[in-house]
């Protein structure tokens, strides 16, 4: 592996890690920094392998947390109720992930206008969603009803659309159905992780052919990366959009797809 592969794989980590969480859609910024690098990795599997980083980031800093819940299930309906709902929440994306798989990796994956172009009107869509006035009645992302969490599943499912954004379809949808701003956000973060997970475990299977040293070596790195900065920005971002929203994020969406949209049809 030459040394500018290195620091791509690097870079493309630590932009993995800051966007993962954040309602911008991290495998869109990574297919476009590819595009835009000249970066191609074996079976498009660095790209989502490397996410599973930021799910170690999640794990590791809501540890305490997620070993009380699983601690207390047997006696707890609390408990076992917050783990059926992330579990409902997670079955359509295995559903719809396993049967469109192909045509997401061979046909969305290589298609930077279509990239670019769900990064503005998600921009537009996550500007109009933090302008209403909404009357949040959930500030437990623990406490979320079953049917609440089943259809934010179906609006992860969006995110199989690079440029999406797993996190920005998880926290729009959560908001509009009564979730506070920093519920919506932390919902979102526990989803992640069999979310991630899954689709780590599926893509490695779909792909272990194709994989040689030098693509293991851009994964290692790239996942490094990731969970370094994914510390770092789940950490900042619970406090940041409890006081001021997400339309910074609606700004940023439309900001990287119009010089992405530019860029790709100046050649």
């Amino acid at each position: 592996m030459s040394d500018s592969t290195t620091i791509v794989s690097l870079l493309l980590g630590i932009l993995e890690g800051m966007t993962e969480f954040i309602p911008v859609s991290s495998t869109g910024h990574l297919l476009l920094a590819g595009h835009f690098l000249g970066f191609q990795s074996a079976g498009k599997t660095f790209e989502v392998v490397i996410q599973l980083g930021s799910v170690l980031a999640i794990l590791t800093i809501y540890s305490h947390k997620l070993w009380t819940v699983f601690r207390t299930a047997p006696s707890d309906p609390q408990s076992r109720r917050f783990i059926y709902s992330i579990l409902i929440a997670f079955l359509p994306a295995v559903v719809i992930g396993v049967l469109a798989h192909d045509f997401i990796k061979n046909v969305l994956f290589e298609t930077p206008m279509l990239i670019a172009i769900m990064l503005i009107l998600g921009g537009i869509i996550l500007l109009w969603v933090d302008k209403l006035k909404l009357n949040p009645r959930y500030h437990d992302a623990m406490r979320f009803p079953l049917g609440m969490s089943l259809s934010i599943g179906f609006a992860q499912t969006l995110a199989m659309i690079p440029g999406v954004s797993r996190s920005g379809s998880t926290i729009v949808a959560a908001l509009l159905m009564g979730a506070d701003k920093r519920a919506a956000a932390e919902f979102s973060f526990f989803l992640s992780m069999p979310t991630m997970a899954g689709a780590f475990a599926y893509d490695l299977y779909k792909n272990r052919d194709v994989l040689d040293a030098g693509a293991m070596n851009e994964i290692a790195i790239g996942f490094v990366a990731a969970f370094v900065s994914a510390v770092f920005v789940v950490k900042w971002l619970l406090g940041y959009v409890s006081k001021h929203g997400y339309s910074l994020f609606g700004w940023w969406r439309i900001i990287v797809g119009g010089a992405a949209l530019v860029g790709l049809l100046w050649g």
